[in-house]
């Protein structure tokens, strides 16, 4: 609290005369949930560097973080997924709020869907976060990314803030939303956020491909087409204080309609493939200390999400299918403080899981699962250090029925209970071993396991019913160093992180063809992954004459993801033993330069994503050229009278790279937006 109120006051300029007002920023104290929280630092991105990259969605954002993989299948509403470590998208758990977002049909969040308007806050943890007093869930995940939404804030005499956002530019866009937030007394506050977004999703691209030998197959230009987006998007929530705690509930809904622009293969240019997204969920958490030892915190979410995907395609196959999941969550965690030094917390999670479908022959999974986590965190002299054990008991059963109605058929057949119970351990070590330095030594062993989604299970002709959960173990060694600089110095804060990682991933679930159909496939446990790498990040922060405000941040990862799964195929021309995984670059990096100046701000970042292949079997064929862009912003922020204006230009891909991050899914060149903020 007091390391908070410190950093407000050196705002204040040195050389300012005592008799001079001086306005800062507001200062918000919060009381720390714990003071093991650190012990494996997070790569967050918050306020005004949040906004300065000018990120479209969360999905844009976190391609600035060291170790991430984006799957962006192009467009503004194309699906968006993020991978951590190479240890594929199921294993990286989304939390909103505090609360993990859920999807039981195939595992996978499109980060696309949540826009960077209402968010506060992005955090990434590898392993998982460190600190005990959480929820089961966020024991369970090999990487976990945390979207905190706005907190109500109101300065001194104000009721209400309003802001909102209207962006325009290349693919017709047009992107308004609004955001109100209302002091409802001293201890509750409001927000209700609203954004709708539409675009044609109609780009130029360069299409060109190259055989082996150097002969060009085809140079042409077309439009992306079937690519649009109608989608809207409400938040509102409660936010309050009690004497000794704090409690929220939030309610999300989100709507769309769009084309799925699909693979340009076979000559085919133009797809007509759409799909139907309504999603829904209300949750709310309650955080209490109970005494000078003991707290409590407990979460309750109920979601339901409809998703109709529409195939008119007569040509290769008529589809037309509907799926409806639900899902019930609720949490209770306890921590106890031994001694000042030493904590323990257990947290009891449940969750039920249910899906429904128009596709024949559908078996309608339920899955209920109970987590148990103990965790402990203790403190000696410069050493910390985290421990805990997760169970997990998941029963499942199926129905084979046939919905008449919403009723079910007189007879129906009840398939036979599964029950599976895994216990996963972690441990995380940190040690400073030298007082006056902010330097830090770190590790950290963690074993977990994903189970297989609802289509690996059931999906009509392809899920696969005796699939084995999917296990990772991470082992990583690193080190941070931090130093503070004097105020006389132009350059204030140096923080660099290096962190090198060995990973496994076991019983990888993969699909295979089945029999003689080459478009007939299973689901299989065959996969064997190891994952080396390391993940180097620096951030320095300037104060230069003329009193220009500077941000510089740089990331780079190396990865060698190599896939044993077949020790059988090492056919030198196109085996798969010891090849590097599908679209897993071994180089990436990003870059960022923030400057502020007076009312003005400027951004630029650069990302570069090294050679690629789209398939384990590394061959000229396979081969995937790496690819770059740059991004800048200029901004000027004015005010009239108590309203605050600001207007942002950004070009995106300023080059005109023309890429793809999936092959066959061509991405936008260059191109603008244009954004006009208001707030009161």
């Amino acid at each position: 609290m007091v390391a908070g109120m410190v950093t407000g006051v050196r705002g204040l300029s040195a050389q300012s005369p005592l008799d001079s007002v001086q306005l800062i920023q507001e200062v918000v104290v919060t009381a720390n949930g714990s003071r093991y929280r650190e012990i494996i630092p997070a790569q967050k991105l918050s306020g005004e560097k949040l906004e300065a990259l000018g990120s479209f969605s969360v999905a844009d954002a976190i391609r600035y973080f060291s170790g991430v993989q984006i799957k962006d299948y192009g467009g503004v509403g194309g699906l968006k997924t993020v991978d951590i470590r190479s240890m594929g998208t199921n294993h990286m758990g989304v939390f909103y709020d505090g609360i993990q977002l859920g999807n039981a049909q195939n595992g996978q969040i499109d980060l696309g869907k949540f826009s960077l308007d209402n968010i506060e806050e992005i955090s990434l943890y590898n392993g998982q976060k460190s600190d005990i007093f959480q929820s089961a869930k966020d024991f369970g995940s090999a990487g976990v990314i945390y979207l905190r939404t706005r907190r109500p804030r109101f300065a001194a005499g104000k009721n209400t803030n309003l802001k909102t956002f209207f962006r325009t530019g290349s693919f017709d866009l047009a992107n308004p939303s609004f955001l109100w937030e209302q002091k409802l007394s001293d201890r509750v506050s409001s927000s209700l956020n609203v954004e709708y977004i539409y675009s044609s999703g109609k780009y130029p691209f360069r299409y060109r491909r190259v055989f082996p030998g150097g002969t060009v197959a085809w140079d042409t230009t077309a439009v992306r087409q079937n690519g649009d987006i109608h989608s809207t998007r409400l938040e509102g929530g409660l936010n309050g204080f009690t004497d000794r705690g704090k409690w929220n509930v939030k309610g999300y809904f989100y709507d769309s309609e769009k084309g799925i622009p699909g693979a340009i293969v076979n000559n085919v240019w133009k797809r007509s493939q759409r799909q139907w997204d309504r999603n829904f969920f209300v949750q709310g958490g309650f955080q209490e200390q109970l005494s000078r030892d003991c707290e409590v915190l407990a979460n309750l979410k109920y979601a339901s999400d409809r998703m109709r995907y529409l195939n008119p395609d007569t040509s290769l196959m008529y589809i037309d299918n509907t799926f409806r999941q639900q899902e019930l969550y609720a949490s209770v965690a306890g921590k106890y403080t031994i001694r000042p030094q030493w904590d323990v917390s257990l947290s009891t999670d449940y969750q039920w899981n249910t899906l429904s479908a128009t596709l024949q022959d559908f078996v309608y999974p339920e899955r209920n699962t109970l987590l148990v986590a103990l965790a402990t965190a203790f403190e000696w002299r410069r050493l910390r250090a985290q421990a805990s054990l997760l169970g997990t008991h998941v029963f499942e059963n199926v129905t084979r029925i046939r919905p008449v109605e919403g009723n079910l058929l007189p007879g129906a057949q009840t398939g036979t209970p599964d029950f599976r119970r895994e216990y996963t351990p972690a441990f995380f070590l940190s040690w400073r071993p030298f007082q006056p330095h902010n330097f830090h030594l770190r590790t950290f062993y963690k074993r977990i396991f994903r189970m297989p989604s609802f289509n690996d299970l059931y999906y009509t002709d392809v899920g696969n019913v005796s699939l084995r959960p999917e296990f990772t173990t991470q082992y990583n060694l690193g080190c941070q160093y931090v130093k503070e600089y004097e105020p006389s110095s132009p350059v204030r804060r140096l923080d660099v992180k290096v962190d090198a990682y060995y990973n496994e991933v076991t019983d990888k679930i993969v699909a295979i063809p089945k029999g003689n159909g080459q478009y007939r496939w299973m689901m299989m446990n065959l996969g064997y992954v190891e994952i080396r790498g390391v993940d180097v990040s620096g951030q320095i922060s300037w104060q230069l004459p003329q009193d220009i405000r500077l941000h510089t941040g740089l990331t780079y990862t190396f990865q060698r993801a190599q896939d044993f799964s077949d020790p059988t195929d090492r056919d030198p021309e196109a085996g798969t033993y010891g090849g590097q995984i599908a679209y897993i670059p071994r180089h990436n990096a990003s870059a960022i330069v923030s400057a502020q100046w007076k009312s003005w701000d400027m951004n630029y970042s650069f990302i570069y994503v090294g050679e690629r292949y789209h398939h384990s079997s590394n061959i000229r064929e396979n081969h995937e050229q790496p690819w770059y862009t740059h991004d800048l912003t200029l901004g000027k922020e004015w005010h009239v009278h108590a309203m605050k204006f600001k207007l942002s230009a950004e070009v995106n891909n300023l080059f005109n790279q023309q890429y793809d991050v999936v092959l066959n899914y061509p991405m936008p060149g260059r191109n603008c937006k244009l954004i006009l903020k208001m707030e009161l």
